[in-house]
């Protein structure tokens, strides 16, 4: 899936927790982010900060590639 935008990344998080069945309130005890953070970065929310983003789709099992547009 290729990520243009921050609501792109926060739609495959969201996308990747649901088929993990995990809730939002699991995955914040798990990574010990606030429920409120991770609903912001799944509804794309800009401020959102990346290394924070980064850990928690890790945590999902979710690699994050950066290549150049051909």
């Amino acid at each position: 899936m290729k990520i243009a935008d921050a609501a792109a990344f926060g739609e495959a998080l969201r996308k990747r927790r649901r088929e993990l069945g995990y809730t939002q309130g699991f995955l914040a005890e798990f990574t010990g982010y606030s429920v409120s953070f991770i609903s912001d970065l799944e509804r794309g929310k800009d401020t959102a900060e990346l290394g924070k983003a980064l850990n928690l789709a890790a945590s999902l099992g979710l690699d994050v590639e950066i290549g150049t547009r051909e």
